[in-house]
């Protein structure tokens, strides 16, 4: 492994490693399962409820949820955001 110098940038160091853009879907999912938690507590909604809103199981709800599990379609993203009230938004930068 090389050592980059100090100051530079992590992404840099990322990209480097090849890594870049599995960290940042890692990252995204992150976010995106902590809201959806959020606005679940918030409304006083239950995983089952969830899943029966959703029409999904509870395992694939506990996928959406799972902080570690990048693989999520945006269906269900979709769904998930439906079922709490909100809409889902994407933007390419």
């Amino acid at each position: 492994m090389r050592h980059k110098n100090i100051g530079s940038g992590f992404d840099d160091f990322l990209k480097e490693e090849g890594i870049l853009r599995e960290v940042e879907g890692m990252a995204i999912k992150e976010i995106i399962a902590r809201q959806i938690l959020q606005l679940m507590q918030e409304k006083k909604i239950s995983k089952v409820q969830m899943s029966q809103r959703m029409g999904t199981s509870r395992s694939a709800l506990n996928r959406l949820l799972d902080l570690k599990n990048a693989s999520v379609s945006l269906k269900t993203l979709d769904r998930a955001a439906v079922c709490l009230g909100k809409r889902l938004s994407i933007h390419l930068i």
